[in-house]
């Protein structure tokens, strides 16, 4: 049998943190990226505590380079992907009709152009697989 694979993005905290260690009952190994890699670990211990085996991976998705150097180091890892969860995001938290242009554009950045990067470059694997992909968002995004 193999073993079940899914990245999670934003799981340093809050949704993502909760979605990783929910998760960890389900498949057997977590890739766990966020930019706190601080927070990152604690996740990875709470994932491992529930069950699968966690890889730690400090990115910053706003990056183009970053979703492939994901993609890489998961199969390098685990061999597969059968899940992609989008969450990483935070964004200010504030009326959306108060944000500026660049808060909006580094929104997009990391909640549209990064995890439509990462769908891309882990699609061959998610093919192979009949993986999937899950995109959330919250109404700040």
């Amino acid at each position: 049998m193999s073993k079940r694979i899914a990245i999670v993005t934003g799981a340093s905290r809050g949704i993502g943190r909760a979605t990783a260690i929910r998760l960890a009952r389900d498949f057997d190994g977590l890739v766990l990226v966020a930019r706190s890699t601080d927070l990152l670990e604690q996740t990875a211990e709470a994932v491992r505590a529930a069950g699968a085996e966690p890889l730690s991976l400090g990115a910053d998705l706003r990056e183009p380079s970053a979703a492939k150097m994901v993609v890489d180091k998961t199969l390098e890892k685990f061999g597969r992907i059968d899940a992609v969860v989008n969450i990483a995001g935070a964004v200010p938290q504030i009326d959306v009709l108060e944000m500026t242009d660049e808060q909006w554009d580094d929104g997009f950045a990391l909640k549209l152009h990064g995890a439509r990067r990462l769908a891309i470059h882990a699609w061959d694997a998610l093919k192979s697989s009949e993986g999937s992909v899950i995109f959330t968002s919250g109404n700040s995004a």
